[in-house]
């Protein structure tokens, strides 16, 4: 039976302390995701709180990500409107990658078994030209290989091979990607 007066944060580190914590909750919810912050700003706000962020990153308005210091994006990416970065662990997405809108990637979940309902917490990795479309989930522990797809509102709690397409109706394989 589960007990959720028992749940503690053991064993979770949010990695800064909760000034710093405070501080971005506040950016981020007046500035951060603003219609009116250009993409630039959006990129320098994130590298002043401690994310790694390639060139020519283009990240739109309504973004959330929850901690900057746990997320690391390569060059070119594309982070689409609405889009939730729940990186209670960390985030690694690559170079040339689309994260649509709406789409969540989520690194964190509860052990269903314990009474306690403690954290199974995991980090998430999409590799090189890989996309997320739109309204799509990734879930914790999950690695999205080179140049796979998570279909439009798929929901995906396993790896991804390179160059797969998974859908909420199946899995197949891709053709190469065309220069």
């Amino acid at each position: 039976m589960r007990d959720l007066r028992t749940f503690t944060l053991s064993g979770y580190d949010k990695g800064r302390g909760i000034a710093v914590q405070a501080l971005w909750f506040c950016v981020m919810n007046t500035l951060f995701m603003a219609w009116f912050c250009p993409a630039r700003v959006r990129v320098a706000l994130l590298r002043a709180f401690g994310a790694q962020i390639g060139e020519g990153v283009l990240i739109r308005h309504r973004v959330r990500v929850l901690w900057p210091w746990k997320l690391s994006i390569g060059d070119h990416t594309w982070i689409g409107e609405g889009a939730w970065l729940l990186n209670l662990e960390p985030v690694t997405i690559g170079s040339h990658v689309c994260v649509s809108q709406e789409a969540l990637l989520c690194t964190g979940s509860h052990d269903h078994r314990s009474t306690d309902f403690r954290y199974r917490n995991a980090p998430i990795r999409v590799e090189d030209g890989a996309w997320i479309a739109a309204r799509a989930t990734v879930l914790a522990g999950v690695t999205v290989g080179p140049h796979a797809v998570v279909g439009a509102g798929a929901v995906l709690g396993r790896d991804l091979p390179e160059l797969t397409l998974h859908t909420a109706d199946g899995t197949r394989a891709l053709k190469e990607p065309t220069p």
